[in-house]
């Protein structure tokens, strides 16, 4: 082989070195970039994991703040949101910070809205934000819950939970569930041995204790559940109290009114009459009241009351009358709550609230909302309107919800035809607008506001001091 063929494969051999090198660099600087670029993308992800956990810690934070302090919403200071906290490692290093901002509640409402955005300092372009809703639940988490035996009659038509601390005969139709705090009860209506706590006289009659009970959807249309916790009703005596002493601060307070007792109508231009009551509609010779304590008419007598002033709706809400009160009438965009008690609490001079007429809203939104907190009963009384309707959660904290037993010397209004309740009840006595001889309101018709839960009236009272979680969600 000559020099020049020599000369020629050496180069060719160099020509190939140079090409598969420069591939392999190639290669090779590939491999290096995806490998960069891959640590660069789990850093990153790394980093938008950790900023999410951050902005979690910030509502965990702020729900402990609020377990210690519910009714803080400036994060311990007197200034607006932003609060911005860092956010460090065991060894009290910081990992980044987050940022929140909290809404308080409207007037009326326990709901609290907290925006949390959690940023990391290794990358501080990095931000995921969280927005949480916490409410506490009010005591109108039922449509009816009362602390004695209840009974609902045939023509009782519920839509909303009901609970008893006690039992339950139902015989009505029920579309959500009912509840109660014992296992077995004896009804007081009849004689016999115990019955399951919550049962049903409807044919087939509900089986006798140990027998299973059947789950009788034609009348429990969500079921039943007992039993389970009892419900506070002695706890109202203290948010009683408080509803006088706001009022007389920042509300509207009334003394003792030196005769029966006031009547107040509501007005849709915010504003409310006010009347005093001097005589009452006597009951008719015969009348039966069945010796039952605080019996009466409770109806005022036409030309029986005197008008005193008309006030414009407190700006708390709040209207506190230390006597009897009757109430009707009509609001309009109102948050409202009425209550009625004299103090000391004295069995003897308990005061009541009377309901004869309309008591109505004009809208079903969560915009207006009333609260009747009686001190002992809830009353619809004998001149009650055949045909009417109460709009307002009612609480009868000492007595019951109802209407006395009048019989057929009281007059035609002994018995009555429908009544219609859109709220709740609360009694801490037997519930009852009608009796099993036909007596009273044929037709009792009880439908759930479900905004009174967690946009309850002003000051109504509360079934715990925590902060439920109603909402949780990423901000994109």
């Amino acid at each position: 082989m000559n020099r020049d063929q020599k000369n020629k494969q050496s180069g060719q051999l160099i020509m190939q070195v140079l090409v598969f090198g420069a591939i392999a660099i190639f290669l090779i600087g590939g491999l290096a970039s995806w490998a960069n670029l891959n640590m660069k993308v789990s850093r990153r992800s790394y980093n938008r994991e950790m900023a999410l956990q951050i902005a979690e810690a910030g509502i965990d934070y702020y729900r402990w703040h609020l377990a210690h302090a519910p009714n803080d919403y400036t994060d311990g200071t007197t200034t607006p949101s932003p609060y911005i906290h860092n956010f460090t490692d065991k060894n009290g290093d910081i990992l980044g910070k987050f940022t929140l901002t909290i809404v308080p509640p409207p007037v009326g409402s326990t709901v609290v809205t907290i925006h949390s955005s959690g940023t990391v300092l290794a990358d501080p372009a990095i931000a995921r934000s969280i927005t949480t809703r916490l409410a506490i639940p009010s005591f109108a988490k039922y449509s009816v819950v009362a602390n004695a035996y209840m009974r609902f009659g045939a023509g009782t038509e519920i839509f909303g939970p009901i609970h008893s601390n006690n039992g339950i005969h139902f015989d009505g139709l029920a579309h959500n569930i009912i509840t109660s705090s014992l296992a077995t009860s004896t009804d007081p209506d009849h004689s016999g041995a115990a019955e399951w706590a919550v049962h049903t006289h409807l044919a087939p009659v509900d089986p006798l204790p140990p027998i299973a009970i059947p789950s009788r959807p034609d009348v429990f249309q969500a079921g039943r559940q007992f039993p389970v916790a009892t419900v506070d009703f002695t706890g109202i005596t203290s948010d009683l109290s408080q509803i006088k002493a706001n009022a007389q601060a920042n509300g509207k307070y009334f003394t003792p009114s030196g005769a029966l007792g006031y009547h107040i109508v509501l007005k849709t231009d915010d504003t409310y009459d006010v009347y005093r009551v001097n005589t009452l509609v006597s009951a008719p010779g015969g009348c039966a009241s069945g010796g039952v304590s605080g019996w009466g008419t409770w109806s005022i007598a036409g030309g029986g009351e005197t008008f005193l002033q008309n006030y414009a709706n407190p700006t708390n809400g709040l209207i506190f009358v230390e006597d009897n009160v009757w109430v009707d009438g009509q609001i309009n965009t109102a948050r409202l709550t009425i209550a009625s008690g004299r103090f000391p609490d004295n069995p003897a001079t308990r005061t009541n609230i009377i309901v004869n007429k309309d008591l109505l809203y004009t809208n079903y939104d969560g915009q207006d909302v009333l609260a009747l907190i009686a001190q002992n009963n809830f009353t619809v009384g004998l001149k009650s309107s055949n045909t009417f309707r109460i709009d307002a959660a009612l609480i009868a904290q000492n007595g019951r919800a109802g209407r006395f037993y009048y019989n057929s010397n009281c007059g035609a209004e002994y018995v009555r035809s429908q009544l219609t309740l859109y709220g709740m009840i609360a009694t801490n006595q037997r519930y009852g607008f009608a009796y099993t001889n036909g007596t009273g309101y044929a037709t009792r018709i009880i439908n759930y506001d479900a905004n009174l839960l967690y946009g309850p009236p002003p000051s109504f009272p509360l079934t715990s001091a925590q902060y439920s979680i109603l909402s949780w969600q990423e901000d994109k």
